[in-house]
């Protein structure tokens, strides 16, 4: 069965110089606006960076080379628990005032993390 539909507009322009898109270079691409993306922005759209992304060029601050930086070995307050009855279990916990002691530079770390909770107090130094 043929049901009658009127024609799309694509069907409709072919044939036509423009399809619809005006008369000189309009529906380009990329010409039409002065380039893709960043293009032109220290030529012809130095006034958009003027205006709107001042800061657009150049470096800001000082980067330390990855060999230079360095961070101290942690571990978090949730650790810490576990960390005891480990030590517990080998025998080489040290007790203080009837809390457990964990010295952080025997035990290879120097900084004390805040995520997580213990249930029983415990010395660290």
């Amino acid at each position: 069965m043929y049901i009658p539909r009127s024609e799309k507009a694509s069907r409709k322009r072919r044939g036509t110089r423009s399809c619809g898109w005006g008369r000189v270079g309009q529906h380009r691409g990329s010409g039409r606006k002065g380039g893709k993306g960043h293009a032109g922005m220290h030529k012809h759209k130095w006034t958009w960076v003027l205006r709107y992304k001042r800061d657009y060029f150049g470096k800001r601050g000082f980067q330390r080379p990855p060999e230079l930086t360095w961070r101290p070995p942690s571990i978090n307050v949730g650790e810490l628990e576990e960390l005891v009855s480990r030590l517990e279990r080998e025998g080489r916990l040290e007790m203080m005032d009837g809390k457990p002691l964990l010295d952080g530079f025997k035990l290879g770390f120097l900084k004390v993390l805040g995520r997580g909770v213990i249930s029983r107090p415990v010395v660290v130094k």
